[in-house]
């Protein structure tokens, strides 16, 4: 009984990790258009609304944004990729036009399968915000319990931090790529399990990714970090400039 009721509390403490988001104003619109495109692309078990404030930001700063929601419990990481070549196909065909992505969580994992297997002439920065880049430990400890499996899909079985898993597999990437992790948490029970510093899902040594161009750590969780306005801020700098703005932290 006490193992079930454990289990549960961690299921309920990942999912309200996963899947809350906090209500925030937007900012007031900009005519001037750069002429180019920022995919967004949600963490597992969420949905395009939790990235609406970096969509508006980047909008009042003159990008064209494509928000996308994607089925993130219903496939495998490698079927959602399938999903973003198709958006792609739709939407930034044209070889002129730069396309960004900025992703949260799982988001991150599924546009690095994608860029593995095709890397549009078009492509610009990307941006991921606490990206599992080598699993994530709350899967390994959840993943075997078919509740997790059947509330997070076939791509939640799929983070773990082994060896075979989809993370770990990928490689260094070969593009422009910005990370920017979280080190604070709503989530003291899953800190208590992650080892080094965490953003209650992932740890900050597994957000770092293979071949990334910069790496910021800031005060952020997992569940709220793509509401933060400094985040926000960092992740137009990349996609502006191909570094983090680095001041505020050697000072």
């Amino acid at each position: 009984m006490r193992v079930g009721r454990l289990f549960a509390l961690l299921l309920l403490a990942f999912l309200v990790q996963f899947g809350c988001a906090e209500p925030m104003e937007s900012p007031e619109p900009t005519t001037v258009s750069r002429g180019e495109t920022v995919i967004l692309l949600h963490g597992i078990a969420r949905t395009s609304s939790s990235m609406w404030r970096i969509e508006s930001v980047l909008r009042a700063r003159g990008y064209e944004v494509v928000n996308l929601d994607y089925p993130s419990r219903k496939g495998s990481i490698d079927e959602l990729s399938d999903f973003l070549g198709q958006t792609l196909a739709t939407c930034c065909a044209d070889p002129d036009k730069k396309v960004h992505f900025v992703t949260h969580s799982m988001g991150g994992i599924v546009v690095r399968h994608h860029l593995a297997r095709q890397h549009p002439p078009n492509l610009g920065r990307v941006v991921m915000l606490s990206p599992p880049s080598g699993g994530s430990e709350m899967v390994d400890l959840l993943s075997d319990n078919p509740l997790f499996e059947l509330t997070l899909g076939p791509a939640g079985q799929e983070l773990g931090t082994d060896s075979s898993s989809v993370p770990r597999q990928l490689g260094a990437v070969d593009f422009e790529l910005g990370v920017i992790a979280g080190d604070s948490s709503v989530n003291p029970v899953f800190s208590e399990l992650i080892p080094g510093k965490d953003d209650g899902a992932v740890s900050v040594e597994n957000a770092k990714t293979p071949g990334m161009t910069d790496f910021l750590t800031l005060p952020y969780s997992h569940t709220f970090i793509m509401f933060s306005l400094e985040v926000i801020e960092q992740t137009i700098h990349f996609l502006e400039n191909g570094v983090f703005d680095h001041r505020e932290e050697a000072s």
